[in-house]
């Protein structure tokens, strides 16, 4: 159902403000760990929950309520989605306890997870064909720009005004992304089809898909085991000021944002041969971190480099994924987009769980070499997977001679 220029590019925006509301959801905790740790009296590492049990919810909630949630209208699942938004992050910004505080990620996550398999296909139903893909890439301008500027923004509300504060924000922004919905999204879009559950077990069975998977886990999740812990890391063994802390995450965002648009291109002709020579800079600059981490100048500028590395993997992931679902799943593509979009999650969980682990036994330095082995074995798997693919095209080429 295509628009008209004008109404696509209103449609868009709304979807791009729901996107930069979620987007900064997901990563707000990482700027908010001291805060947290500190008001309600438990240890960093503990305080390190809300990234992983927000995770652990967009992993199972991306597949499950997609494909329950296939059948209702997309423009009301949308406005139900950013509804759970607001309550999940007013609950958040009403905590009195760790406990009350992970039960509102866990809602938060779950609007995120379906958010994120329906969102781009919205975006795509709203112009002509030929437009899809630019589309869908202002869609997710949004969850760049949280990113860039939402994280160091919302850390740095939450340390003038309290952690709280930086929540109540982020519900106020999915306020206005529901307001922007109902008015600027039409309602007679498409509903999603369904994929015969025979299709979905395909995408987990499936030996290369379910390497693919595991690979996104490892070699995306594998940065987060420092990433979660980064601002206690650049304040405790840095040694920078809170206010400079947030300061650091802008520009790290701001890596991230050209890491992602480097990975894009590097991904077009080759996915895999870009994820291995990724995964192995990421890894190296993972263990660099760790002798680096003590010196400022030195920690800023492997700092740069790992934000660059750290979002760069996305596109050949997801375009990896992709290919091999319409090689061996073609039925159920947009349901292996949704499963990688739990392995991404997943390994935001792994991560975040592991690193809480490190810094609580070991020290928050050592994150950062934990973090590079994650990555290195995604690096191998990336290897394997190479190989497993260049024998497929040798066994085709053999009975097309034959």
């Amino acid at each position: 159902m295509a628009l008209d220029a004008k109404r696509a590019a209103w449609a868009l925006l709304a979807l791009a403000i729901s996107a930069f509301a979620i987007g900064t959801t997901e990563f707000i905790s990482v700027g908010l760990l001291p805060l947290i740790a500190e008001d309600l009296n438990i240890s960093v590492a503990t305080a390190g929950l809300t990234v992983t049990v927000y995770a652990l919810g967009v992993t199972f909630g991306a597949p499950v309520l997609t494909s329950l949630a296939s059948g209702i209208g997309r423009k009301t699942l949308l406005i139900w989605i950013m509804i759970v938004f607001i309550a999940g992050n007013s609950l958040a910004a009403m905590s009195g306890g760790i406990t009350m505080l992970l039960t509102a990620r866990i809602i938060s996550a779950l609007s995120h997870g379906i958010f994120m398999s329906i969102g781009s296909t919205i975006a795509a139903d709203l112009v002509p064909e030929h437009r899809r893909a630019s589309a869908i890439a202002t869609m997710f301008s949004g969850l760049t720009v949280a990113t860039v500027t939402g994280v160091p923004l919302g850390t740095f509300v939450g340390q003038q005004l309290g952690w709280r504060a930086a929540f109540a924000a982020i519900a106020a922004i999915g306020a206005l992304a529901l307001i922007a919905n109902l008015l600027l999204v039409p309602a007679a879009l498409r509903k999603g089809g369904k994929t015969p559950v025979r299709e979905q077990l395909r995408l987990v069975t499936n030996g290369r898909l379910a390497l693919a998977f595991l690979i996104t886990a490892l070699g995306y999740g594998g940065t987060f085991v420092v990433f979660t812990y980064l601002s206690p890391l650049l304040h405790d063994i840095t040694g920078f000021k809170p206010s400079t802390v947030a300061l650091i995450l802008l520009v790290y965002g701001i890596a991230i944002a050209i890491g992602n648009i480097i990975g894009g291109k590097a991904a077009n002709r080759n996915p895999l041969t870009a994820l291995f020579y990724m995964f192995v800079v990421q890894a190296v600059v993972l263990l660099v971190l760790t002798f680096a981490a003590p010196f400022k100048i030195a920690a800023l500028v492997t700092l740069f480099a790992m934000g660059l590395l750290a979002f760069m993997n996305v596109p050949g992931l997801q375009v990896y994924v992709v290919n091999l679902a319409e090689q061996y799943a073609p039925k159920a593509v947009d349901v292996a987009s949704a499963v990688n979009i739990a392995a991404f999650n997943a390994g935001i969980a792994i991560g975040a769980y592991l690193g809480g682990i490190v810094a609580e036994r070991l020290g928050l330095v050592h994150t950062a070499w934990v973090g590079a082995i994650m990555v290195a074995i995604a690096a191998a798997l990336t290897a394997w997977s190479r190989l497993l693919a260049r024998r497929e095209e040798t066994r085709a080429a053999f009975k097309k001679a034959g």
